[in-house]
């Protein structure tokens, strides 16, 4: 229970000095107390020192407050004075009545530290039980870090501080204190990310323990790479040996699989189907929507259904006797491949025999989520191979802390003959040619996207929002067909307008986000999207993708508003100036932090009590190296730590 801030009461301010909206302590005589009754009964107790006069104002007190304030007492306040009809006023200061003998000592030596409110009880009464537990226990903290350790790297000692985060001196730097750069702060933060990172590495070696059955290599896997129209990349035909390798051992895999958008993970996710389904063994893929399950559902059929791998799939939209069917099908083991959303891991789905679990896009899903698939799996005390995959990069640094219990594999080339996009930045002031350039690819036979992006929370609002900017579109597009997608709308309605514009019946789609992920129609080769200063490189660099996935030369325009904040401007110039996933999100990182690039280690799983992975992403090189040396010399320390900061998060670790 860490202070939110500090406040500085180690002095006295002059009343004549005070400034409106800044805090100050005053030490004060009271001239008058009154009650007034206006449109609610008010208490003022007019004050003054030999700079000025002050007025307090309180709203709620009672008959013995009333009479503490007797003419000549003298006062200790402290609050944040504003401008009243007269003089400045504080309301409801915290105050101390004092003798003249008393007043020195009523002054704090440290800053005093304001903690997150608790309910029912005062900051005074946090601070005085604060005061006990540390008088009490903070001799008792065992320090785990090696004396050399502490030294070396130049950091506090626990106890240190601890003391200096609750109790810190007006020397320390309340702006530090505050922003979590303060070096007390920073020993906290980088003990607890060195436990978490520490557990993973030890994750990362237990996996070995556990038993998965392996998959045995066959000749189909070499037969349908040969048999496609097209030569898979190196860096394609490279990860698929780093999996098939991972498949072949006795424990189960669990490998994060980076690539850009369009570098074709689809192609070695069911290479990887495909040898499961020929060992006998049945793969589960799960995609965050029933869009994207569908269109997966499409490709895994047209590549592998010919080499005798049945392809199913199970989403919410299926019920009564057709999902009644799909389930006897998966349990029978009939279903050799079963793409679905959430759906998959429901109680009444029963696997035949669960070789391979694969995670599209898998930061949209809770760790729960994962774990209950793979659970789903545990056969005789054997767990499934898992591959996770994502279309947002992950820099190194980042990757090597927050995924150091998994295997890496990156997709680095797209695809040949993939068409770059030319993308450009407009002002609002320009639709018109904007729409110009939409009549012009439509009246080439091709198809385009308008993107409105999330303005406010309200589905409500943001369908209105898109529902006019589609009309609009329409009345300036005449001879087009222009569609319309939003998230008020059911999966089945999504995948029908998405259908109609898969086959051409709709020539413009007005959207909101939720095209962002893994749609795919090669024939589309025009995004705009408007308000684009809103978006964050990730987001914007997933929606450019929807893109350049056919033949034709592809353009994203970009459209902002007036008025571009620093970092918008940043964001919009690197989206204009690369393609390449991993450099956007590497500048991404140096822009906003980690943030979106952890997806679910980010925040609600991952549970950090004082770290931020944004603020101490600078913490990063020298937590791997403090776990290099602690696994080297001082193994004693580690299960101690992990346990003081990862106690009951057994569950998150094993994903």
């Amino acid at each position: 229970h860490l202070p939110l801030r500090y406040e500085d009461r180690t002095r006295i301010t002059p009343v004549g000095a005070m400034q409106p909206g800044t805090a100050a302590q005053i030490q004060v005589t009271v001239e008058m107390a009154d009650v007034i009754f206006r449109r609610r009964r008010t208490l003022l107790v007019r004050v003054f020192d030999g700079t000025g006069t002050l007025t307090l104002r309180f709203f709620h007190f009672s008959r013995h407050q009333q009479k503490q304030f007797t003419p000549g007492q003298q006062l200790i306040c402290f609050g944040d004075p504003r401008r009243g009809a007269t003089t400045l006023e504080i309301i409801h200061p915290e105050y101390t009545l004092i003798n003249d003998e008393r007043a020195s000592a009523t002054l704090s030596d440290r800053l005093t530290p304001i903690y997150p409110a608790t309910e029912g009880i005062q900051q005074r009464t946090l601070r005085k039980l604060t005061d006990q537990v540390l008088e009490q226990y903070l001799p008792q903290v065992e320090e785990l870090l090696p004396t050399q350790v502490l030294a070396q790297w130049q950091l506090p000692s626990l106890t240190s501080a601890l003391q200096t985060l609750h109790r810190p001196s007006p020397e320390d730097s309340l702006s530090e204190l505050v922003d979590g750069n303060h070096p007390a702060r920073q020993r906290l933060a980088m003990e607890e990310l060195l436990a978490y990172h520490l557990s993973l590495l030890r994750r990362r070696r237990q996996r070995t323990d556990e038993a998965a059955t392996p998959i045995a290599a066959s000749r189909w896997q070499e037969r349908f790479l040969h048999g496609l129209p097209f030569k898979p990349t190196d860096a394609q035909n490279r990860v698929i040996a780093e999996i098939n390798h991972d498949l072949a051992n006795p424990y189960p895999m669990l490998r994060l699989l980076q690539g850009d958008v369009g570098s074709g993970k689809t192609l070695v996710a069911a290479a990887a189907a495909l040898r499961t389904a020929k060992a006998g063994m049945q793969t589960a893929l799960m995609a965050p929507t029933e869009l994207l399950a569908e269109q997966h559902l499409k490709t895994f059929s047209g590549w592998l259904s010919d080499l005798g791998v049945s392809v199913d799939w199970l989403t919410g939209r299926h019920k009564g006797t057709t999902r009644a069917s799909r389930l006897r099908r998966i349990a029978s083991g009939e279903a050799a491949v079963i793409i679905g959303t959430h759906a998959l891991f429901q109680e009444e789905v029963e696997f035949h025999q669960l070789g391979l679990v694969i995670v599209d896009e898998q930061h949209r899903f809770g760790v729960h989520q994962r774990l209950s698939l793979r659970e789903k799996g545990r056969d005789k005390g054997k767990l499934p191979h898992q591959l996770v995959m994502t279309a947002t990069p992950i820099p190194r640094s980042l990757a090597m802390t927050f995924y150091a219990d998994v295997e890496t594999s990156v997709i680095d080339e797209l695809p040949p003959g993939r068409q770059s996009i030319n993308t450009a930045v407009l002002p609002e002031s320009r639709r018109d040619k904007v729409i110009e350039r939409i009549a012009t690819a439509c009246g080439q036979g091709r198809q385009a996207y308008w993107v409105c992006p999330l303005i406010d929370e309200s589905d409500l609002l943001q369908l209105q929002a898109a529902s006019t900017t589609r009309d609009a579109l329409q009345a300036a597009l005449p001879h087009l067909t222009t569609g319309l997608i939003h998230g008020r709308m059911s999966a089945q309605q999504k995948e029908a307008v998405m259908a109609e514009f898969s086959t051409g019946k709709i020539d413009l789609l007005v959207a909101t986000t939720v095209i962002e992920v893994g749609v795919d129609v090669p024939n589309a080769s025009l995004m705009i999207i408007e308000n684009s200063e809103r978006l964050g490189l990730a987001q914007l660099h997933q929606l450019r993708g929807r893109v350049g996935r056919g033949s034709t030369a592809s353009s994203c325009l970009l459209l902002y508003s007036r008025g571009l904040s620093n970092a918008a401007k940043s964001r919009l110039a690197t989206i204009r100036e690369t393609q390449d996933g991993f450099e956007i999100a590497r500048r991404d990182l140096q822009l906003r932090g980690p943030g979106e690039l952890l997806g679910t280690r980010q925040t609600g799983d991952l549970q950090l009590r004082i770290a931020d992975i944004t603020r101490d992403s600078d913490l990063f090189s020298q937590v791997q190296q403090l776990a290099k040396t602690l696994e080297k010399h001082h193994q004693s320390s580690i299960d101690l730590l992990i346990q003081r900061w990862l106690k009951g998060a057994d569950n998150y670790i094993k994903v």
